[in-house]
């Protein structure tokens, strides 16, 4: 093998070498140590994994979603609408078009096209993952096999994904670790010690590769979670895919984000490891420089599926050029090969005007007819020569030689899953511990509950008083802990994006990673229940012995082990989080009210009777109270003793009433009997106990089931969404430019047309805005305070933009170029900035932030607009207050034109995915500020990365043309190609650290620049591009040891420029200001802020299907099953306690839509933080009461919903006097609750936080409002104050009020205290003094009777509500007043929390 892969590559250079040093260039500085694995191997008798990939007449279609329409609140209802849409077959849209290729042993492809033109489709199929596509036809061989046979070596047949995905609290070398580890050969080379030495040295090999061993003990991190670089992050998704150690690689576009130099670095890294150890490796990139380009020996050519060139990367501009396109001077050969069919960048060669072939047919046609093609169609019999089977063989051998002997024949997996296990039990600890703060707050919230249950039922008394309170307080610890685990849903969903990656590289068997979430759970549930049984337990007073606690300590284990094995199985057997987050809302509610404690066992009814049977709670909740009541007598005292009070001391003649399983004329209930009543039994725990155990081992089954279904979520390529409300505009404009095109569909434009065109371009430029003002920053320093001490990022800077200048920021990654960026913008609110930043020599304006434009790497937009509402948003809300309405709208028009966004203006943004493709949100995030008319200067961060050649070169065009009119544009910038360069004026470069090492002008071809390091021996080599160059004479490579910092400072180009900076500050301090200040913190007035922003969140709401029909039928579905639960209440007196709790139940609607209105709540808060504060668009205050008024109309939707479909079931009164109060309350409820929700997300740092504070808070409101324990017997500490301060008290209070008022009471036969009166007196005598005192509330039956006394506990409801603190009629509607008082008072809370979180930026000192 050795030697074919020298001479493949010697042949390779040999044809490029015109210098000795180009070989050299193109050698990777470690590629001896691959040479030393290789040689390790080979003397050890591994074979070589080598295989190959030929594919031909592939074609693969998808379902066509160009245009998916959003329905909305209203519309999704028209049903016959639907209908006629869903008749229509949804059309099949071609994403590759008869493709073919071959890709040998030590071979590398470059796949070229633009964004959408199935590259990464192709490099799907490539890496033999065929999910999500329709129709796949055609055949691809890897080796000899095909790709049904190939699909066990799924490890071997690795894909590298544009996205990154990590846990983001892991280190680095936590997550290399991992990847490691399941990559240990079974046999390890000789004269390696032990598999894990290997592993260790493999590790280190990795980092070093990619130059990152130093962020070893740093986070990865993501958009929340601050860790490494984004440029960092993306190599250590390369070398975690390496880690595979594969034998065919596809990477798709892996170098965005790295600098320039750090690409170039990857490229010569991969072609080494190709050579060497015979991969075939097929990259698809975007805006590959030349220097990596002339590594690949093939490349492949897309437009829109087609394939318009395949062949030697030799011929490919060659061929080109022969049909009459021109690669000009100094171009992206990858760039100019995607362009050749786009006719805004195309450049035809003189002679060839007429000739040239127009679009993607006709130059596939030219192509297949060229001596190219017939080459390379010779090379699709490889998989039948016998080279390839013994190649293939060999391959297998050297699989099998690998593989753990434990594992089965076709298994994808490397290592035994034993080790898989324990491999990802390291790691599940890793994340728990990565993740302090949520772990503590689970841990602290666990406490804080236990202490506060414990006070609610401190104490509990061992007689008939107490029942209530014991078995309250066994309820809530099963329904605290079942609480806690409902966050698996959240976390199922997180981890998900990982794990699949992770198991289509063959790393582990999802089985592995379910049981070790197993096995992580057990310390953290046994530590959770520990803490919470020693508090609980004892301050309730719970049975005292030994064990009596141990049984409740282990029932709690188990039943908390399985509540979050039956959640995470909820997680994972849904595809989406909404879809999960309504189930597990609505089955937790289920498991509630079927656990035996709101409706006792007999009281069951008959159709819903069966979720008992099936509930694990209710077998919990059996074993807790058979372990608490064995073998106890409980004596009678209170309302539960007829008759008792000063002058009836005589125990024969009393009897217990009331209390379940007592015996009529006794009064002491045997706790046996009482369990009885309940058909409970003290037999039953251990049975429970193995019944739990066994829900728990069907869940894991479950989840292990589902996880191992797990599907990515398939590519249809990117769709537009059109809000069903603008359909009609979107389709006159496509018909519109059909016709247009149609016109001109011969592809020859006039010179006419032209001059037309740009005649009209000159008008929209007439109206663009022009600056006036000077922007200088001068010994510009910023600090920022880190564990290990200060460290500064800014280091001195200076510099200056002016109208009519377009800037360049470049660096490395990591050099401070976002950090300038955000001082100059003020947009830092931490560390400390020194330094002056001046407006035309003055401190910087009141409204500076809104009259500068600040375009960021992160496209953030409210999804749920089109692309003129946003643009319109921003209008409205920040050009100045005097410009009329109309102008402004028709500004936004004048903008919308110059980027070319007509055809997108009426589409919806929406997500990445689904909505707008990345450069079309990055078009819309420069137009948002460009129509906000920034006086000052627009600042843009990275506004090229991850976008192909042609759009970046588009982006950076049209800044050009916004300089031109006068405009001042700074700029960072990754990976400038040499046109892209040329397009700037002048450059600020920084070094590591943020020191400058070059500020001036770039000069003609960038000649200014070039000579500067040349004067200090770093001269520009002819073909090379500049901006890489300079990059790698400063960071890289190239740097000979110089401190360039200290070269720049003793230039004379420095002391040049800061004269200059004096000279241009004294100038425009001299003169009067280019821009006035209005004096204005934000442009509009607050009135016009607020009317602007709610109406946007109105629509967006009405927008948002997903949400809205999740908020109706969790309301539905809740109130449906509560009252069919509680149908018909009868009169009884345990009928009283189901009234009591069918209201209660009412309350429990909060926890599902909160946890649903949170997410949604912090997504729009993060996207006012990001950018819409600080360009000062509008108040906090704007904010908040847009996002208020606009969930208004749903929940008044909603209470409708849930009183129609609940009331009238339980039987509750008819009066309008009734439920028209109930009604009224139950309206305000849907206020208050919203209200909570709301000012938790408004202060929460995120999603999960506010998913934990959830049930802290409502556990706090549940526990005190009078239900769980009665008002009586709360204890004194927290009577006086948090009873009386709880909105869910007087919710209940009204509720109970306007339902039991005046009701008449009849006693059940059991229900009676019967008993005989003394010495034959009648009952009526006997009880006389007893009905005038203690007993006035009691009914006597028969007051004649001379034995046998009936007596009913309560006469009628009044005499109930008495007992629980409710006096009298009037306290409904005093109640139902206090609730309105909390509606505002929890919107207050969110204004004040809101105020709370809001930071003021830092100005320089």
């Amino acid at each position: 093998m050795g030697v074919q892969g020298d001479s493949s590559s010697s042949s390779s250079s040999a044809a490029s070498a015109q210098e000795e040093n180009a070989v050299d260039n193109r050698t990777w500085g470690l590629k001896h140590k691959v040479e030393a694995i290789k040689e390790l191997e080979q003397s050890s008798g591994i074979p070589a994994r080598e295989l190959g990939v030929t594919w031909k007449d592939l074609t693969v279609q998808v379902i066509n979603s160009d245009a998916a329409i959003q329905e909305n609140v209203l519309s999704q209802f028209n049903i016959p609408k639907k209908i006629q849409e869903g008749r229509q077959k949804p059309p099949l849209k071609t994403i590759l078009d008869n493709s073919h290729g071959c890709v040998k042993p030590g071979e590398m492809l470059l796949v070229l096209g633009r964004p959408g033109s199935g590259c990464t489709t192709l490099l799907n199929l490539l890496a033999n993952k065929r999910e999500g596509y329709v129709a796949v036809n055609g055949d691809v061989h890897f080796g000899s096999m095909n790709a049904k046979e190939a699909h066990k070596y799924r490890g071997q047949i690795v894909m590298n994904n544009e996205e990154e995905v990590f846990f983001p609290t892991l280190t680095v070398g936590q997550t290399m670790d991992f990847a490691t580890r399941l990559n240990i050969p079974y046999k390890i080379p000789d004269g390696v010690a032990s598999p894990e030495e290997y592993r260790k040295e493999n590790m280190d090999f990795l980092l070093e590769a990619m130059s990152i061993p130093h962020t070893k003990d740093t986070k990865v991190g993501n958009e929340y979670v601050r860790g490494v670089s984004g440029g960092e992050r993306k190599r250590v998704s390369i070398i975690e895919c390496m880690a595979s150690r594969g034998s065919v690689f596809c990477w798709d576009n892996s170098t965005r984000g790295l600098d320039a130099s750090t690409a170039l670095e990857w490229a010569k890294c991969i072609r080494a490891m190709t050579d060497v150890m015979g991969l075939s490796t097929i990259v698809t990139l975007y805006q590959a420089s030349n220097g990596i380009y002339d590594l690949f020996d093939k490349v492949l050519v897309l437009d829109y599926g087609k394939e318009i060139y395949y062949g030697p990367m030799k011929e490919a501009r060659p061929f080109m050029e022969s049909l009459g396109f021109e690669c000009q001077e100094g171009a992206n050969v990858a760039d100019y090969l995607t362009g050749v069919t786009v006719p805004t960048e195309r450049v035809i060669r003189s002679g060839f005007e007429k000739t040239f072939p127009r679009n993607a047919d006709q130059l596939r046609e030219v192509y297949q007819k060229s001596d190219i093609y017939p080459r390379m169609t010779a090379e699709y019999n490889y998989p039948t020569t016998e080279e390839a089977r013994e190649k293939t063989k060999l391959f297998e051998e050297g699989v099998a030689v690998e593989k753990d002997k434990h594992l089965a024949k076709d298994s994808p997996y490397t290592v035994s899953f034993f080790q898989q296990v324990k491999a990802c039990i390291a790691r599940q600890y890793q994340i728990v511990l990565g993740d302090k703060p949520t772990f503590l707050i689970k841990q602290g919230s666990t406490l804080a509950q236990a202490l506060i249950a414990g006070s609610l039922f401190y104490n509990a008394p061992d007689n008939s008083a107490g029942l209530f309170v014991k078995s309250g307080a066994l309820f809530f610890s099963l329904l605290h802990n079942s609480l806690m685990s409902m966050s698996e849903v959240t976390d199922s969903f997180s981890g998900r994006p990982v794990l699949l990656k992770q198991k289509g590289m063959g790393f582990f068997h999802p089985a592995a990673f379910c049981i070790a979430q197993v096995a992580a759970d057990i310390p953290v549930i046994i530590l959770q229940v520990t803490v919470w049984s020693i508090v609980l337990y004892f301050m309730v007073a719970l049975s005292m012995d030994a064990g009596a606690w141990f049984t409740y300590w282990v029932i709690l284990i188990a039943a908390t082990m399985c509540m979050t094995a039956f959640f995470r199985a909820i997680g994972a057997a849904f595809r989406t989080f909404d879809a999960a987050s309504k189930v597990s809302g609505f089955m937790i509610s289920a498991l509630i009210m079927y656990n035996g404690y709101m409706i006792q066992k007999p009281k069951m009814h008959p159709w819903f009777g069966w979720i008992y049977w099936i509930n694990p709670m209710a077998y919990s909740f059996d074993a807790l109270l058979s372990n608490e009541f064995h073998d106890t007598i409980i004596p009678c005292v209170g309302v539960n003793l007829v008759p008792n009070g000063p002058g009836y001391a005589d125990l024969d003649h009393q009897s217990c009433a009331g209390v379940g399983g007592a015996i009529q004329g006794e009064n002491i209930v045997y706790g046996d009997n009482y369990l009885k009543s309940l058909s409970y039994s003290h037999s039953h725990v251990w049975r429970n106990f193995g019944i739990i155990w066994a829900w728990w081992v069907l869940f894991v089954g479950i989840t292990i089931f589902a996880t191992s279904k797990w599907r990515p979520l398939s590519e249809g390529g990117p769709s537009l969404l059109i809000p069903r409300e603008k359909a009609k505009i979107v389709k006159a404009i496509q018909n519109n430019d059909e016709e247009k095109a149609g016109a001109t569909s011969s592809g020859e434009e006039t010179v006419y047309d032209k001059e037309a065109s740009a005649g009209e371009a000159k008008d929209s430029d007439k109206d663009l805005v022009r600056n006036t003002s000077v922007f200088t920053w001068k010994n510009l320093t910023y600090t920022v305070k880190t564990p290990s001490g200060d460290r500064v990022l800014l280091d001195n800077v200076h510099g200056w933009v002016k109208p009519g200048m377009l800037g360049a920021l470049m660096g490395s990654s990591g050099a401070g170029k976002t950090t300038l960026l955000d001082v100059l913008a003020q947009r830092k609110t931490d560390g400390t900035i020194k330094g002056s930043i001046l407006v035309d020599g003055r401190p910087l304006p009141v409204s500076f932030q809104r009259s500068a434009g600040y375009c960021e790497q992160l496209d953030v937009h409210e999804p749920f607009s089109t692309v003129r509402e946003a643009l319109e948003f921003s209008a409205l809300l920040r050009q100045p207050r005097e410009i009329p309405r109309e102008e402004k709208l028709k500004y936004v028009d004048t903008i919308i034109d110059l980027l070319e966004l007509h055809d997108l203006a009426d589409t919806l943004i929406g997500r990445v995915g689904a909505g707008l493709s990345v450069e079309q949100r990055k078009r819309v995030t420069i137009g948002v500020e460009l129509v906000a008319k920034p006086s000052i200067l627009i600042f843009l961060d990275e506004p090229t990365s991850g976008l192909d050649g042609q759009s970046a070169y588009n982006t950076v065009r049209f800044l050009r043309k916004l300089a031109d009119v006068g405009q001042a544009v700074l700029v960072t910038i990754h990976q400038p190609s040499q046109q892209l360069f040329a397009q700037f004026d002048t450059l600020l470069l920084l070094a590591k650290g943020g020191k400058t090492v070059y500020f001036g002008e770039i000069g003609d071809n960038a000649q200014t620049v070039k000579d500067y390091f040349a004067k200090y021996d770093a001269p520009c080599p002819e073909e090379t591009n500049p901006a890489e160059h300079m990059i790698d004479v400063v960071s890289g490579s190239l740097s000979k040891g110089k401190d360039w910092n200290q070269v720049w400072l003793e230039s004379p180009e420095h002391q040049a420029m800061t004269e200059e900076l004096d000279r241009i500050i004294d100038d425009a301090a001299s003169k009067p200001p280019g821009t006035l200040d209005d004096g204005h913190e934000f442009a509009m007035p607050l009135l016009e802020q607020l009317k602007i922003v709610s109406m946007r969140n109105n629509i967006s709401l009405f927008r948002n299907t997903d949400y809205i029909n999740n908020k109706f039928a969790l309301h539905i579905g809740s109130a449906l099953f509560n009252g069919f639960s509680f149908w018909m209440i009868g009169d009884s007196i345990s009928d009283l306690q189901m009234r009591l709790f069918t209201i209660f139940n009412f309350i429990f609607v909060a926890p599902g839509v909160i946890a649903q209105l949170q997410p949604l709540f912090i997504e729009r808060r993060n996207i006012f933080e990001a950018r819409e504060k600080k360009s000062k668009m509008y108040s906090w205050i704007a904010f908040v009461t847009g996002l208020v008024v606009s969930e208004i109309p749903y929940l008044c939707v909603c209470a409708v919903l849930y009183f129609a479909c609940w009331y009238y079931t339980t039987g509750a009164p008819h009066a309008s006097s009734r439920a028209g109060g109930t009604f009224f309350v139950m309206l305000m409820y849907e206020f208050v609750y919203t209200g909570i929700g709301q000012f938790i997300a408004a202060y929460a740092p995120n999603a999960i936080f506010a998913t934990l504070a959830n049930p802290l808070v409502i556990g706090i409101l549940v526990s005190f409002c009078g239900v769980l324990v009665p008002y009586q017997q709360i204890q004194v500490f927290w009577r006086y104050w948090i009873y009386y301060l709880n909105p869910f008290n007087y919710l209940m209070g009204s509720m109970l009020v306007f339902n039991l008022w005046d009701k008449e009471i009849e006693c059940r036969d059991q229900e009676f205290a019967v008993f005989n009166p003394p010495n034959g007196t009648t009952c009526a005598e006997y009880l006389e003094g007893y009905m005038m005192g203690m007993g006035r509330a009691t009914n006597l039956i028969n007051p004649s009777a001379t034995e046998g006394c009936r007596v009913c506990q309560y006469t009628s409801g009044s005499d109930y509500l008495q007992t629980i603190n409710l006096k009298s009629y009037g306290y409904g509607w005093r109640d139902a007043g206090i609730v309105c008082v909390f509606v505002a008072s929890s919107y207050a809370m969110v204004y004040a929390l809101m105020k709370l979180r809001t930071k003021t930026s830092k100005k320089a000192e």
